[in-house]
């Protein structure tokens, strides 16, 4: 399971392992950045002055390109699911890029948010919701172990695309099911012939 989501604080950080201990007592095994990633290493570096200067910044863009193969390695190999903490006014960015990832590569989601920030009027983005496939939250962590039985699910588990609105390829042999399919489903599609 990896547990995406911010990091930069005690209480982030305190957040997220509150998040890995409930699976964990569930019995999953968890990949957690700060604590299993190269995330311990750097974080502690990340704003002394000594790093940041110009002698170290070929230095630091490796370290940055190791983070992301890691991460990205985790998710898409290591980890068959993806929890999202999206708590904060706005959701990690790093975070928001982990699940699109996982949501691209069909792995099953689920959102945790008990933090009534927003920046739409009580709403969140729908185009983060929406990666959940059932556009919803968890609103507590022990919710979560509860999702993962039922609610969550990938693109494999969602209804077949509205006959019609399927488009060119869907029925091809090897097909797999991806964003396009449930964005069909949802009642989207993009006009035969445009590039997008």
């Amino acid at each position: 399971m990896y547990c995406s989501g911010p990091l930069f604080c005690p209480e982030e950080i305190a957040g997220m392992t509150a998040i890995a201990d409930v699976l964990e007592e569930a019995g999953y095994e968890t990949f957690l950045p700060h604590r299993d990633g190269l995330e311990p290493f750097v974080m502690k570096s990340v704003n002394d002055p000594r790093l940041t200067n110009k002698a170290f910044r070929h230095l630091n863009r490796i370290v940055g390109k190791a983070i992301f193969a890691l991460d990205i390695y985790q998710i898409l190999e290591g980890c068959d699911w993806l929890v999202l903490n999206m708590n904060g006014r706005v959701p990690d960015e790093g975070g928001v890029v982990e699940t699109a990832v996982a949501f691209a590569a069909g792995k099953p989601l689920v959102l945790y948010k008990n933090d009534h920030r927003t920046k739409f009027n009580g709403n969140d983005n729908s185009m983060l919701t929406g990666l959940s496939y059932t556009f919803s939250t968890v609103n507590h962590v022990s919710k979560i172990r509860g999702e993962l039985g039922g609610g969550a699910g990938g693109l494999e588990a969602r209804p077949e695309p509205v006959p019609g609105r399927e488009y060119p390829g869907a029925h091809a042999q090897g097909h797999r099911p991806g964003p396009q399919d449930l964005a069909r489903h949802a009642g989207g599609s993009p006009s035969p012939g445009k590039k997008r």
